[in-house]
Parts: structure tokens; sequence; C-alpha cells
């Protein structure tokens, strides 16, 4: 496991040079693919995705999970920022139109996209990556804000798709365990 979070400075200029983004990026998916490296639990690597982008890039406000747990529904997942939206249909806001497409949306500005969901106000653009299975079904998608016009481009898309490939092979597993997980021992 890494042994430390990368941290961004929050304050100042919160944009990236396009070199400064790569070279962030590429630091990142390392620190990702250490951390998940043996951990099979698809909750835990989302919940560690979600807090390493999130403190790793410095003009990230939400960065979360947004988890398909119906045909065309989307359930808040593990994420950081501020309250998120709980619920959203497939038919709603840009995770609702990347989730129906199966494909990565930069939105350069949210409040001119039909249909957007205003989960936080501050928020200016977005990124929306499908998240798929071993078997290349829809599972999740990635959803991040920025409190910044048009933060988001062709580096983050190829980057975050890469990281969000990693969790292919994770494991749905129970989200607690009880007793009646186990056999009775008496």
């Amino acid at each position: 496991m890494a042994e430390h979070t990368l941290v961004a400075d929050k304050t100042g200029s919160l944009r990236m040079d396009a070199a400064a983004k790569e070279a962030r990026y590429a630091e990142l998916a390392a620190h990702i693919e250490a951390t998940l490296a043996n951990e099979p639990d698809l909750t835990a690597a989302m919940a560690s995705i979600a807090c390493l982008l999130h403190n790793g890039i410095p003009y990230y406000f939400w960065t979360g999970f947004y988890r398909r747990v119906g045909p065309t529904r989307l359930l808040v997942g593990p994420y950081q920022g501020t309250l998120g939206c709980l619920e959203i249909d497939f038919a709603r806001g840009v995770c609702g139109a990347a989730a129906s497409r199966e494909e990565t949306l930069v939105v350069e500005d949210v409040h001119a996209f039909p249909g957007h969901i205003a989960c936080d106000s501050a928020s200016a653009s977005e990124i929306v990556v499908p998240v798929f299975d071993a078997r290349g079904a829809l599972i999740a998608v990635l959803d991040v804000d920025s409190t910044i016009p048009a933060a988001f481009d062709d580096v983050d898309r190829h980057w975050l798709e890469r990281i969000v490939g990693l969790l292919a092979t994770k494991e749905a597993m129970p989200v607690v365990w009880t007793p009646a997980d186990e056999p009775a021992t008496r």
C-alpha cells in the first residue's frame, strides 16, 4: 500500500498546465494502482480512488461514484466533497447521459447542459466517466465537478478512463457483515 496521500495546493490558481497535469495524473495513477493492488472489494476501491483523486488534483470540487442499482438508476456511492445527489435516473443530468450513452462526457459549462442537475450550485464544469466490469457491463460512473468553467479536457479523460479501468476486476462484496452471513457455530 502507498505510504502517503498526494495533497494538491488548493490555494491561488487551481488550473494546471498540460505538462503539470500529465505528471500529476501519472503520479496519482501509480499511487492508486499500488493502493488497489491487493484490494478485491469494489466499494473500498471506489472510496480509495475518490479520495486520492479529490486530494491530488487542485481543481476537483466534487469527486465520486454513482453506482448502477437498477436498469436506469444510479445511487450515490463513495465520494469526496459537498453533499451529492442521492439518486439519478439515466434520463437526467450529465451522469445519466454518460450512463445511458456508456461514454465519457466532458461538459465545459454545466449550466448550459440540457437537464443538468444542480446538486451543488458551485459546480461550473464536469466530467463523467462510465465504469465497466470485466464483462463490459456498466456498473457505475465516476463524476468529477469543478468550480472552474472548462476545467476538464482530453488529459483528464485519458487518465480517468485508465484509472476507472482498474475497477473492472473488483468484486461487489456485501456492504456489511452480519452473523446471518456465517454458519451457526452452536
